[in-house]
């Protein structure tokens, strides 16, 4: 996959590792239109995902274990948060509030996603040692690291990408290395499974005329 030629020496120590497992897939998941490298077939679960503003959204969970390892992708779809913060404006309306008490808050539920999401796991059981901006294929993002209890550490990305959030993460135990196989392997899909890479940067943005999902920028494919 994209990128791993790049990184020899890392991908060198990760094979060195006595818990690598060396069936690593490149998997793709059609439905929520990603690809991303697995140690082996992850196990898909539905799930559902209480926003910052108090709707509730559908969404998978793509995980494996491997050995001590741990590796997932949430994908929630935030494709009907504008219906159901709207519906809720009008029902609280209808039943006499007003102002404040019925704003319909789809808009800063959407924009604040990724901010949502790292915010939850900043609040897990662990120390936090890394928190940045990420890009991948130009697609704006968040990272964060963790330094758990048990000294194992996780490495987590969160995007979002037209109507979805990705959570990408993943736990490694004391002394490994960072899951590089994993991390840099994120990808996008089109419909037809083909990898997107945008010639400047993807982002939901607000404005006067903000629409969710954006319009994308031109690709380099």
């Amino acid at each position: 996959m994209r990128r791993i030629s790049t990184t020899t020496a890392a991908l060198i120590l990760v094979m060195s590792w006595p818990g690598f497992a060396q069936e690593w897939i490149q998997y793709a998941s059609k439905a929520d239109s990603f690809g991303v490298n697995f140690p082996s077939e992850p196990r898909v679960r539905d799930i559902t995902y209480p926003t910052e503003y108090g709707i509730t959204l559908p969404g998978r969970v793509y995980s494996v274990e491997n050995g001590p390892g741990r590796y997932a992708i949430t994908v929630i779809d935030y494709a009907n948060a504008e219906a159901i913060h709207t519906a809720k404006a009008a029902e609280c309306k209808k039943k006499g509030g007003d102002g404040d008490a019925c704003q319909n808050d789809w808009r800063g539920d959407v924009q604040g996603s990724i901010v949502f999401a790292s915010w939850k796991l900043m609040q897990r059981n662990a120390k936090v040692t890394h928190y940045a901006r990420s890009v991948v294929d130009q697609v704006e993002g968040h990272q964060v690291q963790l330094l758990n209890p048990d000294d194992s550490r996780t490495f987590a990305a969160i995007h979002r990408h037209g109507t979805r959030l990705y959570i990408l993460e993943a736990t490694v135990p004391k002394g490994a290395p960072a899951p590089g196989l994993f991390q840099q392997s994120l990808e996008f899909l089109t419909e037809d499974g083909k990898p997107i890479r945008y010639r400047t940067y993807y982002t939901t943005g607000y404005s006067e005329d903000w629409k969710f999902p954006a319009a994308p920028p031109a690709r380099t494919r």
